[in-house]
């Protein structure tokens, strides 16, 4: 049961930090099996640990997500407070005009010009499989105070959280 709750808790802290980063370098592979990246806006991250974004039926990223095996890397960075997370999931598209009414909000309409209803627009939704993140607790200027420590000291600072994470 312990092992459950911190897990819990470790996916609750995951799913914070995406609500406050909310963009994603979303990395698909492509025919040529090379990894492709694109910044992606974060529509929703829901209670089932599902990540949600819009996106154009035609993308390329559609059809490398439904050519390999529906795997997704997210990465999410926020530099100045030192957080990052890395997200392995699934991905598949889902083509649900509810859904599509409940995500959408007027920056949206700058990618989809035609609104809700335009052809082209899908969700993306990736769930959670594995999820890896680094936090550093504290202050920027207690990290440089420990990282000019470490440096004349030689022994390596703590810098924060780092856990992965199985949904």
């Amino acid at each position: 049961m312990e092992t459950q709750s911190k897990a819990s808790e470790s996916l609750k802290k995951v799913h914070d930090m995406i609500e406050d980063i909310r963009i994603a370098m979303m990395t698909t592979v492509d025919e040529q099996e090379n990894l492709v990246s694109r910044p992606m806006a974060v529509a929703q991250i829901d209670e089932h640990n599902d990540i949600w974004f819009f996106t154009k039926r035609s993308s390329p990223k559609v059809d490398q997500i439904d050519q390999n095996q529906h795997k997704v890397n997210l990465s999410f960075a926020n530099a100045d407070d030192s957080d990052y997370v890395s997200v392995s999931g699934t991905g598949q598209e889902v083509d649900d005009q509810a859904k599509i009414d409940e995500l959408w909000n007027p920056q949206v309409k700058a990618w989809f010009p035609e609104g809700k209803e335009d052809p082209e627009l899908i969700l993306l939704k990736v769930h959670i499989d594995m999820a890896e993140y680094w936090s550093a607790n504290d202050s920027k200027m207690v990290r440089f105070f420990q990282q000019a420590t470490a440096a004349v000291t030689g022994s390596p600072p703590k810098m924060g959280d780092n856990e992965k994470v199985y949904n």
